[in-house]
């Protein structure tokens, strides 16, 4: 008979996720994962079979996280261009109590040219930000905000690679004005 779980799943997922963000998935050990969610080798294995299962259950989590924040900016009533540039912000002032960069980003860089399932999961979150935020820009061009002649779909997609952009150049250590300098051009093709 199998013994009952005496560990909260959903916090060792957590602690994994931030054990990946801040080293990424080749870097972080099987220990290491075990120091951060507490857990000894075998729970990790027996619950979670194995460091790639934990490491695909801890992006999901991030990205739900995210997205969820994303989801509800957008649909709020702020202008767009003060939405726009609260996403941006977040890329340039993070929660200083997170890694840096972005997991989404450094699995893509990391992960995404060698594995078709964590590429698949990145390119499908992609598509999601982009949807979310193509229907902000088309609700905006809807009510004025922005000129008929631009593109919701390209606004879309320039603000999800800028983010990413920013969030590499934070993580390679560019300085808070570098970064707002960023922005500050961004913010001026809407």
């Amino acid at each position: 008979m199998a013994r009952p779980r005496t560990f909260d799943e959903e916090a060792a997922v957590e602690a994994a996720m931030r054990a990946f963000w801040r080293a990424g998935y080749e870097a972080t050990s099987t220990q290491d994962l075990c120091a951060a969610t507490g857990l000894g080798r075998s729970s990790v294995y027996n619950a979670f079979a194995g460091k790639h299962d934990l490491f695909r259950r801890a992006l999901r989590r991030y990205m739900d996280q995210r997205d969820a924040a994303l989801i509800e900016l957008m649909d709020g009533e702020l202008p767009i261009r003060e939405k726009v540039a609260t996403v941006l912000g977040w890329a340039v002032a993070p929660d200083p109590d997170d890694p840096d960069g972005c997991l989404v980003v450094n699995s893509m860089i990391e992960l995404g040219p060698r594995d078709a399932e964590v590429a698949e999961m990145l390119r499908r979150d992609t598509e999601l930000r982009v949807g979310i935020m193509r229907a902000a820009f088309e609700h905006a061009r809807a009510r004025g905000e922005l000129a008929p002649d631009k593109d919701p779909l390209e606004l879309a997609r320039f603000v999800t690679a800028t983010v990413s952009g920013l969030r590499v150049l934070g993580r390679g250590g560019a300085d808070r004005a570098t970064l707002e300098s960023v922005v500050r051009t961004a913010l001026g093709v809407l």
